[in-house]
């Protein structure tokens, strides 16, 4: 019975997740029909195939993986408040971006320059989070999020100082990046992408059991035969690469990570077994139908998906530190 639910469940996100990939590409301030597109009929083939859908595949690559790697903090650290925005990553990747934009970079080693440096700052940010983290041979889930804490409000603090001294230029561009937003790129960027997130997602499938005895805490998976230490350092760098990747091409999307899981773990339980399926394809229709309102609200003008992500997500979080400060006093 119960493993006809978890089906049940996973098959009901995948439908809804179909439905929303397939439909999302139809909504736009210009109409198109999908029988003229495949039929190479103009402007329709161009919006189509070269305009929508690999914005829509580059929003299921980005909010699969962070909503993902919400899941997976949130498992490894015991703390429903930790996701990638809040553990220093994306700002990390941020600090990385601005600095690039700053210097005036155009590209390193034949790479734009921005997604180079957004990467590189993600790495560094989980270096130092990792090393701050380790206590002996031993690492520390508490120290771990006070350290991801810490190196954000760091990051935030550089990023602040770096927009101050930059031109005029340089400091949209900064904004612009800031707000974090999805764009139409490549095929082969897409191929590059997926060819990182989408290993990484069934490697931490496949590990679900581990995140359910993990989540019970660290003695009770180790009582159990569980590597802690080992499974902790490895699903922290899983979910640092994964928000890396997409980090890098889109800007900073903040939330996602916190309210599709927390959405799913009310409705569905907190078996990884489950929740991770149906993480990815929730999180990606999130930020499909997200980036749908972007750019059809105020059309022509586009709205930074990140701006409608924060003003879901800020209110969000608020509730659940009211929540967790009412459990507190119970």
């Amino acid at each position: 019975m119960l493993r006809r639910r978890f089906w049940l469940s996973i098959t009901v996100c995948a439908a809804i997740f179909v439905v929303v990939s397939v439909s999302a590409p139809l909504i736009g301030s210009a109409h198109i029909d999908y029988t003229r597109a495949l039929n190479g009929q103009s402007p329709d083939r161009e919006i189509l195939f070269y305009a929508r859908i690999p914005r829509i595949l580059l929003a299921i690559l980005a909010g699969g993986a962070l909503t993902l790697t919400g899941v997976l903090f949130q498992a490894l650290l015991r703390d429903p408040l930790a996701e990638p925005f809040t553990l220093g990553i994306s700002s990390g990747s941020s600090l990385g971006a601005v600095i690039a934009i700053s210097l005036g970079l155009t590209t390193v080693a034949g790479i734009p320059a921005v997604l180079f440096t957004a990467f590189a700052g993600a790495a560094a940010t989980l270096a130092i989070v990792l090393g701050i983290a380790f206590e002996g041979r031993r690492i520390s889930s508490f120290t771990l999020l006070l350290a991801g804490v810490s190196i954000n409000s760091i990051s935030m603090a550089i990023i602040l100082f770096l927009h101050n001294l930059a031109s005029v230029s340089q400091s949209f561009a900064i904004t612009r990046w800031l707000m974090g937003g999805l764009d139409s790129i490549e095929y082969r960027v897409l191929g590059g992408i997926a060819a990182i997130v989408l290993p990484v997602c069934a490697l931490i499938f496949w590990r679900a059991r581990d995140w359910n005895l993990l989540a019970v805490g660290e003695e009770w998976a180790a009582a159990r035969g569980v590597p802690a230490s080992k499974l902790l350092i490895g699903g922290y760098i899983a979910g640092s690469l994964m928000t890396a990747s997409v980090t890098a091409f889109t800007g900073p999307i903040g939330f996602i990570g916190l309210i599709v899981p927390h959405g799913l773990r009310m409705a569905l339980g907190a078996d990884h077994r489950v929740l991770i399926p149906c993480s990815f394809f929730l999180g990606a229709s999130f930020l499909i139908v997200c980036d749908t309102l972007a750019r059809t609200v105020l059309a022509p003008t586009e709205i930074p998906v990140g701006v409608i992500t924060a003003m879901l997500g800020g209110p969000f979080f608020i509730w659940l530190l009211r929540s967790r400060r009412r459990s507190l006093w119970l």
